[in-house]
C-alpha cells in the first residue's frame, strides 16, 4: 500500500462479502485471496437480525487487525433508513471502529458530507466507500465522488441500478451507467469496482465481463464465492511489462519534479501517477 496525497493506493482487484451474523466466516473470507473483505449488514441480513449482526460485526474490530494486505470494510444499511442510522450510532459509539464503511443506495453528496462530519467530530479515521446503485445516485455521481476526502472508491451496483432504470441486468443495457460511474471516479482520483457476476457456474462468462470492466476503467470486480476470486485477481493484475512501465514513469516524475515527462517518446502527464502507484501496489501484493 502506498499513499498519494491523503488517499492510500492499494490493490482493489476483488472483493467478497462476509455475513455479519456469522463472524466465524470472517477469517475464511480474509484468507480467500480477495483484496477486500466486506462484512455485510445490509441486504444479506433480515430485519429481525439487524441488531445482532451489527453487534457481532463491530466486535470483529475490537482487537488489532493482522497486517495481511486485505482491506476490511463493513457495509452498513442505507443512511436514509432507521437501520442505517442505528449502524452509524454504533460506529460512533465504538472505541474501535471499522477501518472503512461501505454506504449502499447513496442518492446524494449530502449523505457523505453528513457522515464525514460525524466521524470527524468523533475523531474516527474511518474511510468511506460508496455504492452507486440508484438513479438519483447516478445523476449526482460526480458530486458524490468529490464529497469527502475520506472516500476511497465507488462501487457500481448493477442489480438495483437495472431495476431503477427498468432495463435488463446485462452488460450492454448498463454500459452508460457504468461509464458514468467510471468517469466520476477517475475525475475524483478514486478506485471503482464493478458489481459481482451472479452466475456462479459460468466462470468463463464472469471472466469475459471482468475483462470488459477492466478495459472500461474499473479497478476490480466483486465475487459471490471464493472460487471466483483467482480469476478476478488474474484479470485485474497488470503484466510484467506494465509493472516495469509504471516503475519507470514514477521514477521519471520523481527525478524531474515536474508535471509531465517523456517516456519512450510519449508525453505523460502527472494525473496518470495514481494509476501507476496502484499497479505497483498490486505488484507488491502478489510478490508478498
Amino acid at each position: 500500500m502506498t499513499t498519494t496525497g491523503e488517499r492510500a493506493v492499494r490493490p482493489r482487484r476483488s472483493f467478497i462479502f462476509s455475513p455479519g451474523l456469522q463472524p466465524e466466516m470472517f477469517p475464511k473470507a480474509l484468507a480467500s485471496g480477495a483484496d477486500i473483505v466486506c462484512v455485510e449488514l445490509e441486504d444479506g441480513i433480515a430485519p429481525k437480525d439487524k441488531d445482532e449482526a451489527r453487534g457481532q460485526a463491530l466486535a470483529l474490530f475490537a482487537g488489532p487487525q493482522a497486517d495481511d494486505g486485505v482491506e476490511r470494510i463493513v457495509r452498513i444499511n442505507c443512511l436514509r433508513t432507521a437501520f442505517g442510522l442505528a449502524d452509524v450510532q454504533a460506529v460512533l459509539a465504538s472505541e474501535t471502529p471499522p477501518p472503512a464503511l461501505m454506504l449502499p443506495k447513496v442518492m446524494g453528496a449530502d449523505e457523505i458530507v453528513w457522515l464525514d462530519e460525524l466521524l470527524t467530530e468523533r475523531g474516527h479515521d474511518t474511510r468511506l466507500h460508496v455504492i452507486i446503485e440508484t438513479n438519483a445516485g447516478l445523476e449526482a455521481v460526480s458530486e458524490i465522488a468529490r464529497a469527502s476526502a475520506r472516500l476511497d472508491a465507488l462501487f457500481f451496483g448493477g442489480v438495483d441500478m437495472a431495476a431503477e432504470l427498468r432495463c435488463k441486468n446485462a452488460w450492454e443495457p448498463l454500459l452508460y451507467a457504468r461509464s458514468r460511474v467510471v468517469h466520476a471516479a477517475a475525475g475524483a482520483g478514486l478506485d471503482v469496482i464493478d458489481v459481482p457476476y451472479l452466475d456462479l457456474e459460468d466462470l468463463d462468462g464472469m471472466e469475459r465481463e471482468a475483462c470488459l470492466a477492466r478495459d472500461l476503467g474499473f479497478s476490480g470486480k466483486g465475487a459471490i464465492h471464493p472460487k471466483q476470486i483467482a480469476a478476478l485477481n488474474r484479470v485485474f493484475t497488470p503484466d510484467a511489462a506494465a509493472i516495469d512501465h509504471a516503475r519507470r514513469i514514477i521514477a521519471a516524475f520523481e527525478a524531474a519534479d515536474t508535471g509531465l515527462v517523456v517516456i519512450d517518446g510519449k508525453l505523460i502527464e502527472k494525473p496518470v501517477l495514481r494509476d501507476m502507484h496502484r499497479i505497483l501496489a498490486i505488484a507488491d501484493r502478489i510478490s508478498g
